[in-house]
């Protein structure tokens, strides 16, 4: 994907989770921590929290961290583990966010991931962006090929919201979908994202937009 639709992915997700009003963030499966260091930017979000496999990803934005005043640096937590283990430090955080990232599961992980991240994690709200697939062939991907070589699968629209709708239904969340990154009329956007909602902060913030 382009550096242009990078940024205007990023742009619109750092819009949306400031949107929510969240003050305690965490990025699972935050690799160099392009979404932390974006999000840092913005005093109202007091609490980062980053977790990747890959610990080298850790130390790379350990020594990116570094540069920053130290303010900044005591806003962010890192550690190297996985979004598949339970691990009491990734719970109590208003929002997590996937980006990019549930792609790289295999496909027979996701019930685990479920589990892990709406029942024991259980942030207030949940973001989980993916590639679309039906945008591709606009990026220039063979039908056979994905977008990476490490993705275990892509999904078009209709599956992701399929499955979205599936874990808020089974998890009590309210889920809403839309693209990322700009749109084309009939293919959707090059990213898409699920926003859930706890069912009752939905329905609190609901009745307080009542007239």
């Amino acid at each position: 994907m382009s550096t242009e639709l990078h940024l205007a992915r990023l742009d619109q997700l750092v819009a949306d989770i400031l949107a929510l009003g969240a003050r305690s963030v965490l990025d699972m499966g935050c690799g160099d921590g392009v979404l932390i260091l974006e999000l840092l930017k913005y005093p109202v979000i007091e609490k980062l929290a980053g977790m990747d496999v890959g610990e080298e990803a850790i130390r790379r934005l350990r020594q990116t961290l570094s540069a920053l005043p130290q303010k900044d640096r005591d806003r962010v937590t890192l550690a190297k583990g996985s979004m598949l283990d339970a691990d009491q430090r990734w719970q109590g955080f208003d929002l997590a966010v996937m980006l990019e990232t549930i792609e790289h599961l295999d496909p027979a992980d996701l019930s685990r991931l479920e589990r892990r991240l709406f029942h024991d994690f259980a942030p207030r709200w949940i973001i989980i962006t993916t590639p679309n697939s039906e945008f591709n062939d606009l990026l220039g991907v063979p039908p056979h090929r994905f977008r990476h070589p490490d993705h275990r699968f892509e999904w078009d629209r209709a599956r992701f919201a399929a499955w979205a709708r599936g874990v808020a239904k089974r998890h009590g969340y309210a889920v809403d979908l839309k693209p990322l990154g700009g749109a084309h009329p009939l293919l959707g956007g090059p990213s898409q994202m699920a926003l859930f909602a706890r069912i009752s902060l939905w329905i609190k913030n609901s009745l307080s937009r009542a007239p």
